[in-house]
């Protein structure tokens, strides 16, 4: 019988996303200790901790945003050689840049709203993005998750102050969707279950998505089959795409039948009540079931000495 590595969970992070991180590490690595040895590994520094042997373990990386979810991570682990969960650091970098992402679901012929990127250094004037883009927008960092500086401007007083507000980072400016908010996971290129989020203040924010109570999540989404077969088909054709492996969490916008686009979650919340343990359970994995399918790609690549 081949021995199972060790996995170590890599959690914590020093991005914005810590405190999120912190909860998924803790969660995935109780679940995992089921069928695995497992060492959590509170990560404090953009840096590879030490000791992690490549021959005996591979790593799940329980980490959001900055250094975990932006490829640098994985950058590291694929030149110490050592084989880790979720998707490589090319897959990484993309789906961690939202515009890009979005430029390739354009070419699926995928629809996204409207939008444009900008450096936070030089923030255009509201005018000359109303005339552009009208006045119902979103404003958010191109490459942060977690609804992190996630802004909506109405009218043209908001979007100033907003504009205002940003002095660096990589932006992203998009039509505003108004729309049922959906997401789908995604497990070894094979879509899950569709979740519909219903936030009480109709706004899918930080505060919603972290504060008990704030929320509602139908899951099975209730939709008609054949919007549900096209959001799954968008979902893994971008999965496909952007060169994903093992897990994704991908996020839609449904205005009346037409799914439009919004962002690849390469490594998604991990708690027993996020998003993607609610999408799987739709297809019928309990939380630990969950857990034991998301590093199984990663064992049958470090067992077969393949790419880490």
């Amino acid at each position: 019988m081949i021995k199972l590595p060790k996995i170590v969970v890599l959690y914590g992070g020093v991005g914005s996303e810590r405190e999120v991180s912190l909860r998924s590490g803790e969660a995935i690595a109780q679940a995992l200790t089921a069928h695995f040895e497992v060492e959590p590994l509170e990560l404090k520094a953009e840096a590879l901790p030490e000791g992690i042997r490549k021959d005996c373990s591979i790593v799940f990386p329980a980490l959001h945003g900055h250094f975990g979810e932006d490829g640098q991570l994985q950058a590291l682990l694929e030149a110490a050689g050592i084989h880790y969960c979720g998707s490589d650091a090319a897959a990484s970098r993309l789906c961690m840049d939202k515009a890009a992402t979005k430029a390739i679901a354009r070419e699926l012929k995928i629809a996204v709203p409207e939008g444009l990127t900008f450096d936070g250094a030089e923030a255009p004037l509201a005018d000359a993005v109303i005339e552009q883009l009208g006045t119902s927008l979103v404003i958010k960092p191109a490459d942060q998750g977690s609804s992190v500086g996630l802004h909506f401007a109405e009218h043209r007083s908001a979007l100033g102050v907003a504009l205002s507000m940003i002095r660096s980072g990589h932006w992203l400016i998009e039509q505003r969707v108004h729309g049922r908010e959906l997401t789908v996971g995604v497990l070894n290129s094979g879509a899950m279950g569709v979740v519909e989020i219903v936030s009480q203040s109709g706004v899918y924010d930080y505060k919603a998505k972290y504060t008990p109570g704030s929320t509602e999540y139908r899951f099975p989404a209730k939709l008609e089959p054949a919007v549900e077969a096209t959001i799954k088909d968008h979902a893994e054709q971008l999965f496909g795409a952007c060169g994903c492996r093992d897990f994704a969490r991908i996020d839609f916008l449904l205005d009346g039948a037409r799914p439009y686009f919004l962002e690849i979650n390469t490594l998604p919340g991990l708690t027993a009540t996020s998003l993607l343990p609610k999408s799987a359970s739709c297809v019928g994995f309990d939380f630990m079931q969950l857990a034991a399918e998301l590093v199984a790609p990663a064992i049958a690549r470090f067992q077969s000495g393949g790419d880490a």
